[in-house]
């Protein structure tokens, strides 16, 4: 068994039929540029009725159909984003809680002991977060239920140095289920390859038709702090 293989994250998409919500963060094979990329998917229908919106510091998710709109409260948020010359990535409002921590010189893991993962049992979605620096390091969180019912909340965080074409993935859900069973284990290693237009096109044709709605990719120069971004929505 190879510990350090890097998987190959078009095939892990493309047979995991509903991952969920996901995050990848990494480095360039030539070192030269961070990589940040997030997606959404869903199966109801309130959940299908969101598009990405690009935003100054970074993207929000919004009502394609404003009149479809059911209940806001998990589906709306911003994902992305930006804190000088940090990043942050995550799956819900969390990305203000983390941002305010920060703000406050506190750290990632600080803002995330005063979250939980999400109230909608019997999934208890877990929340995935990602803190990515400037110099290419990167902090993965995910707090998740700690048992069927609900009842408390682990909480797990991984750091990263930033390896040269070496990212991880980190999902809510290992595959679709009712309920929808919880991702399990350390973030998955995964190779980072191709320019920008090639990684997030890999990304994604290969996330189930079906289930996926938005998804955001963004490679960031390392010595400069520029960034160039893609953004795909299936509602359009």
């Amino acid at each position: 068994m190879n510990v350090y293989e890097n998987h190959d994250l078009a095939a892990l998409l493309a047979g995991n039929t509903y991952p969920g919500r996901g995050i990848v963060l990494g480095k360039t094979a030539d070192g030269k540029q961070s990589v940040a990329a997030y997606f959404i998917m869903g199966r109801s229908e309130n959940s299908r009725n969101r598009v990405f919106v690009q935003e100054p510091d970074g993207i929000r998710t919004e009502a394609f159909d404003p009149a479809k709109l059911a209940d806001p409260s998990l589906i709306i948020y911003h994902p992305v984003r930006q804190l000088g010359r940090a990043l942050i990535v995550t799956n819900g409002d969390q990305t203000d809680t983390i941002r305010d921590h920060l703000e406050l010189g506190e750290s990632f893991e600080q803002g995330l002991r005063t979250r939980a993962f999400e109230p909608d049992g019997p999934n208890w979605t877990p929340r995935i977060s990602g803190l990515l620096s400037a110099d290419g390091s990167y902090k993965m969180s995910i707090l998740k239920s700690a048992d069927a019912e609900g009842s408390a909340c682990a909480r797990y965080t991984y750091e990263y140095p930033g390896v040269n074409g070496v990212g991880h993935f980190l999902h809510t859900y290992v595959q679709d289920g009712n309920p929808i069973p919880t991702f399990q284990g350390e973030p998955e290693r995964v190779a980072i390859t191709g320019t920008l237009d090639a990684f997030a096109e890999m990304i994604w044709n290969n996330l189930n038709e079906a289930n996926k709605i938005s998804l955001y990719v963004r490679f960031t120069d390392l010595a400069t702090g520029a960034y160039q971004e893609k953004l795909y929505n299936k509602n359009t």
